[in-house]
């Protein structure tokens, strides 16, 4: 398939990403270079500069909300991709309403809890509807280690499972944008198999 008949199947599909962070700016990015045609994006922070390190950010951007400046950022890389923004904390509740009609979630958040409660309410608000986290991306090296892991037909893991941020393991930009970059390619790897 050439890389226009890529782009021209991918155009149909919609995405949901959860968290515009380092995991889901970089990977709201990968989709729309891709050809995604409709991203939704759900973030309730704004863009500090210790962010630029490993999000796809620029400092110009600094005290934007992050999800009006990744709209802006794919608007100059593909205006071809809708970018549909929700500027608000999720909760368990509003995911369906916010992810309604995504043929693919992507989960992008940096606590434990807030993962677990996306992947609590898509599983039972949303079943069949795949996605995809991400877990174990902090530090450096050890490159290897980091893998998509496919739980069950619609739940799969990108990371390497077991390194958690902290003070001295921080998040940066080479292991979060290989996971972010990752968590893209399952997503493709699925919609390119939808009619």
């Amino acid at each position: 398939m050439k890389s226009s008949e890529i782009s021209t199947h991918l155009s149909k599909f919609r995405i949901g990403i959860a968290g515009a962070g380092g995991l889901g700016s970089n990977c709201a990015v990968a989709l729309a270079r891709s050809g995604v045609g409709t991203i939704v994006i759900c973030d309730f922070d704004v863009v500090e500069e210790d962010n630029l390190t490993r999000q796809y950010f620029f400092i110009n951007q600094i005290g934007m909300m992050k999800t009006e400046a990744l709209s802006e950022n794919i608007a100059r890389i593909n205006p071809k991709s809708v970018v549909i923004t929700h500027n608000r904390k999720i909760i368990s509740e509003d995911v369906p309403e916010i992810f309604g009609g995504c043929h693919v979630i992507v989960e992008a958040f940096d606590r434990a809890e807030m993962k677990e409660m996306l992947i609590y309410s898509v599983m039972n608000s949303m079943p069949g509807i795949p996605l995809i986290v991400g877990s174990g991306l902090s530090g450096w090296g050890d490159s290897n280690h980091i893998r998509c892991r496919k739980i069950d037909d619609t739940f799969y893991v990108c990371g390497d499972e077991c390194t958690e941020a902290g003070a001295y393991l921080p998040p940066l930009a080479p292991r979060v944008g290989m996971v972010a970059n990752m968590q893209a390619n399952v997503v493709l790897e699925i919609l390119m198999k939808m009619a």
